[in-house]
């Protein structure tokens, strides 16, 4: 059976940066307000000419080089975002545009935060479907565009950044051989779907923060180590985990209850803040960019977040 895998990854933030104090003088709220409750330090903001597509093809480009492919060689482009402004164009076929790709399937999938996991899943379905065999895979999301700027409790976790992973076929000659992306496991919360929502017109985020706090530090562990049970990875063989960076708060006790106590645990929120669906591919490629996991080693990517949906996967490293 011919599996698929990830052979490289690239990543794009706006060169502005807002720090906490700026934002402490726009809304009524402090550094150590915002550091104890979430844990981020800074988020990059995009400006009216930075789109989330132009975002998502830097990244996607940088992705491309490191895996030594043009654009012409990928036959299927999926855009994780739920900051799409327009119905169509899609973002994924604007992106294939700007990067003067050939004839790509293009589809957008917007399952917000858990977007880029799903994603890949569905990106890994096709190849060993026989339907693709060469993906780019990217997760973007403009989050300035639907913050609500009065707001102190949503719009200090809010950044806008992009994040790209090439995802090509892997023959699996050797039947013992790990999988490159590993089996997912998926699903969501319907009854609860509220508790995150990017609603109106124009279209602000809100959410039930201490709601979805109770749901992903109490309910997403137990599946996330069956993502690993499924991928037949012992939680403490992970070289690294990388959850949605959603809250510091979230990420650190969810990653201890995993039990990947030999893991390089993603913390990308302290600098980006919640980036939606590219926080994933983007706190990963920082990771291998800066050296921190080995090529061929097992990492978790987990995400998790609107429409109280999860999506997860053991990867082996690019």
């Amino acid at each position: 059976m011919t599996g698929s895998r990830v052979v490289a990854l690239g990543h794009y933030q706006p060169a502005k940066v807002l720090t906490n104090d700026d934002l402490a003088a726009m809304v009524d709220t402090s550094d150590e307000w915002i550091t104890s409750r979430v844990g981020i330090k800074t988020r990059h903001v995009g400006g009216p000419d930075e789109p989330v597509d132009e975002m998502a093809a830097h990244a996607a480009a940088k992705a491309l080089a490191t895996a030594g492919l043009l654009p012409t060689d990928i036959d299927l482009v999926l855009v994780a975002t739920s900051t799409a402004m327009d119905r169509s164009p899609s973002m994924s076929a604007r992106v294939a545009a700007r990067l003067g790709m050939g004839s790509p399937a293009v589809m957008d999938i917007n399952v917000v935060c858990s977007g880029f996991t799903h994603a890949l899943a569905t990106a890994d379905h096709a190849v060993r479907a026989g339907a693709a065999t060469r993906a780019l895979v990217i997760g973007a999301d403009k989050m300035a565009d639907i913050a609500d700027w009065t707001d102190r409790s949503t719009c200090v976790l809010l950044g806008d950044g992009a994040g790209a992973a090439v995802v090509v076929a892997d023959p699996q000659g050797d039947a013992d051989a790990a999988p490159g992306i590993g089996p997912v496991l998926w699903g969501s919360v319907p009854e609860m779907g509220r508790a995150v929502r990017i609603e109106g017109t124009p279209p602000r985020f809100a959410q039930e923060g201490q709601s979805v706090y109770r749901w992903a530090t109490t309910q997403l562990p137990p599946i996330a180590r069956k993502v690993c049970e499924r991928a037949g990875v012992a939680p403490e063989d992970l070289a690294a985990v990388v959850l949605h960076q959603a809250n510091l708060r979230i990420i650190e006790p969810v990653a201890r209850k995993i039990g990947a106590v030999n893991a390089v645990v993603a913390r990308d929120v302290v600098d980006s803040g919640n980036t939606s669906a590219a926080s994933i591919p983007m706190a990963l490629s920082k990771l291998v960019e800066r050296g921190e996991v080995e090529s061929g080693a097992p990492v978790l990517l987990f995400g998790f977040g609107g429409n109280l949906s999860y999506a997860g996967q053991v990867i082996r490293c690019p």
